[in-house]
């Protein structure tokens, strides 16, 4: 009899260990991992960090920086779009108040001319930017080696 437990217990840990290893391969357990670099003055940049981690399957790690422009500059941010963060999603650039929406939108139909998106400066009621009930009206901006063109707008 006890060596009947025995085996029980010994299958019911493979068992368990399958399923643990099934849970940690499957696509809604794992999440991608971007680094967000940040001015360490600006708090708008963790709200927005939260905004996509809310709604995009990401982790987003906040890196401060001394200097933007040199990030900016490396990363082919144009100097009229820029805002006050920006990270690398998948090969594209997102500057500023991007909505996760719009960067979902972005990867989905992962267009070979652009670049990056981008919310020039800090638009109130954008993802991180929110004051209450108001907002401004806001256009997301994709750059690339075209130029720019409105990608999403915002009321």
């Amino acid at each position: 009899m006890i060596a009947k437990l025995s085996l029980k217990l010994r299958n019911a840990g493979l068992v368990g260990s399958f399923l643990l290893a099934l849970v940690a391969c499957a696509p809604t357990a794992q999440s991608a991992v971007h680094t967000m670099y940040r001015d360490v003055n600006c708090g708008c940049c963790l709200a927005w960090r939260e905004h996509l981690e809310g709604a995009l399957p990401m982790s987003v790690v906040a890196q401060d920086v001394g200097n933007m422009s040199a990030v900016k500059e490396r990363l082919g941010v144009p100097k009229q779009l820029r805002s006050c963060h920006t990270m690398v999603i998948d090969g594209y650039v997102i500057e500023g108040h991007v909505p996760a929406e719009t960067i979902a939108k972005l990867l989905k139909e992962r267009p070979s001319d652009v670049s990056g998106l981008a919310v020039p400066g800090m638009p109130i009621g954008s993802p991180g930017m929110e004051q209450g009930g108001r907002t401004e009206p806001y256009q997301v901006i994709a750059f690339g080696p075209k130029g720019f063109a409105v990608f999403a707008s915002y009321p």
